[in-house]
């Protein structure tokens, strides 16, 4: 979970890190910076809801986003992703591949 109260906190973080992300291969930190702010920014205001539940809604706003500049949702959205767990202290679960006590007790935020 993120634990800067700004987004300069914050990308300064991204900068430090991201090109651990397995996205970001051969690329800079300014092609994902614009996702991470509007991942951070999203999550930030959406907390409760999952990335499942805000993806699409997500997407159709990034058109609408001041600062993305000329970069595509395509280009960013595993960065947009990648904040928005950062901020929510999310994961995604592949409830396909759990048991149901699993899926059960993940759904109710215990660790699995």
């Amino acid at each position: 979970m993120a634990i800067n109260d700004s987004w300069n906190d914050e990308d300064t973080w991204w900068r430090d890190n991201f090109s651990s992300r397995p996205y970001s291969t051969g690329r800079n930190y300014e092609d994902f910076r614009p996702g991470y702010r509007y991942g951070y920014e999203s999550g930030r205001h959406h907390m409760g809801r999952t990335w499942t539940d805000v993806e699409s809604d997500l997407e159709k706003g990034w058109d609408r986003f001041e600062g993305r500049g000329k970069s595509t949702w395509e280009n960013v959205k595993h960065a947009v992703r990648d904040a928005w767990h950062r901020v929510t202290g999310q994961t995604d679960l592949d409830a396909n591949r759990m048991s149901e006590a699993e899926v059960n007790r993940a759904s109710r935020g215990k660790r699995l």
